[in-house]
């Protein structure tokens, strides 16, 4: 609280801080404005009854069961982005262009990223409209309705976009970063509304048992969040000319959660393709149809089944997207040209060997950490016993790490100021 007093003390900052405001204003009304010409109960009624677009609702801020110009939000974006890390593996010259040629390379990789953006928006939009169109939940009067109704969705995520890209330049945090933050916030009213409406005195030690988890799963993101391995590195005096560089000791952080809640995100939309397969089949005819339905639907009722393969999938994708992200080989041929080292590592492959060692150790404990984030819905509400008194661990995560990034940013304006 106290930092941010003094944030507002400033003039320059308390005006970046409205104009942030004034944005996310424009995002909530935007979320809000419906696409004329369709039925909203029914959409609501069909969001209700399904998790997997429940979920993709949760990071819209309700854009989606709004049927709003806003419905895709700035998932085709961050699809873009994962596309695009990937494909470093696969092209070199990205690869270079992201991590050698510095702020120039890496604005070139997001004009890339924000240019894959408008096909995979097309693509996600036709696909949802024309997925409920087929269940009867959006009924156009012709094909030229689908495309302009497509058109509309494609320019609200672009302008989305274009709003995160200037929260952004304002240097309070990642402007999509908070975007996703306040979609999340913005159904919290609600769930606080249903909690109230089904309160009794006699489930009072459940909802105090509830406070005290939710109070210390918010404590241990934060500490993983934050936790660091901090990796020694030295580097060697260099005479050029009249003066001397190098000669002297820092270190190479090294954070035990490297992938953040992308492995999350990976897993959600494996583990929920099931049901999503099996509400598209069933309704068919075909015997084998039917069977895949009915296995799908047995899957996803078992809890523990489906709660055991749901903290598997993020163990394995915590490791692969850190593979991904994180490469030993790059880092230490960057602290051999530099004239740095690791104390008692040879540099080059020595190094490199060590590096990866220390991220597949870390790792580890981010992917047990994730996973147990992931499955934290299924554990309290068998613990409660309700659907409203569940902690939602990837929401918490993000809003929790989503502060962290503000308030760090905030502190480093701060700095900037006083020194």
């Amino acid at each position: 609280m106290e930092t941010v007093i003094k944030f507002f003390k400033y003039k320059d900052l308390r005006n970046r801080a409205i104009y942030v405001l004034a944005l996310l204003v424009v995002f909530r009304i935007l979320a809000s404005t419906p696409i004329p010409g369709v039925d909203l109960e029914k959409i609501h009624r069909f969001f209700a009854s399904n998790q997997f677009l429940g979920l993709l609702n949760l990071f819209s801020g309700g854009a989606m069961r709004n049927f709003s110009l806003a419905m895709l939000g700035v998932g085709p974006y961050i699809t873009a982005i994962i596309i695009m890390q990937l494909l470093t593996l696969i092209f070199p010259r990205l690869k270079e262009m992201y991590y050698e040629e510095g702020e120039m390379g890496r604005a070139k990789f997001n004009r890339y990223s924000r240019y894959l953006t408008v096909p995979l928006a097309a693509i996600q939009g036709f696909g949802f409209l024309n997925f409920l169109r087929v269940q009867g939940i959006y009924q156009p009067e012709s094909w030229f309705m689908i495309i302009e109704d497509v058109v509309l969705v494609v320019a609200g995520s672009l302008f989305l976009m274009w709003i995160g890209e200037l929260i952004t330049t304002k240097n309070l945090g990642n402007g999509i970063s908070i975007i996703i933050f306040a979609g999340i916030v913005a159904g919290w009213p609600q769930t606080i509304r249903a909690t109230i409406l089904g309160y009794s005195a006699e489930k009072l030690s459940t909802y105090f048992a509830f406070f005290v988890m939710a109070i210390l799963v918010v404590a241990g993101i934060v500490i993983v969040n934050e936790a660091e391995r901090r990796i020694p590195v030295t580097y060697a005096k260099r005479v050029r000319g009249m003066k001397m560089y190098g000669g002297f000791s820092t270190y190479l952080p090294v954070k035990v959660n490297q992938a953040g809640v992308i492995p999350i995100i990976f897993a959600l939309a494996v583990v929920l393709f099931p049901q999503f397969l099996a509400q598209f089949l069933s309704g068919a005819e075909n015997i084998v149809a039917q069977k895949i339905s009915e296995i799908c639907i047995a899957f996803l009722r078992n809890n523990w089944l489906y709660g055991a393969f749901y903290f598997l999938l993020v163990f394995v994708f915590t490791y692969f997207y850190t593979a991904v992200t994180f490469d030993p080989k790059e880092i230490s041929q960057n602290l051999q040209r530099w004239g740095g080292f690791i104390p008692g590592i040879r540099p080059g492959p020595q190094t490199a060997q060590f590096l990866r060692k220390v991220i597949y150790r870390i790792t580890f404990v981010g992917a047990l950490f994730l996973g147990a984030v992931a499955i934290l819905p299924l554990i309290t509400r068998s613990f409660t016993g309700s659907a409203a008194l569940s902690i939602g661990g990837t929401s918490i995560l993000i809003v929790v790490a989503v502060v962290i990034e503000i308030i760090n940013q905030i502190k480093a304006e701060l700095a900037m100021r006083e020194y």
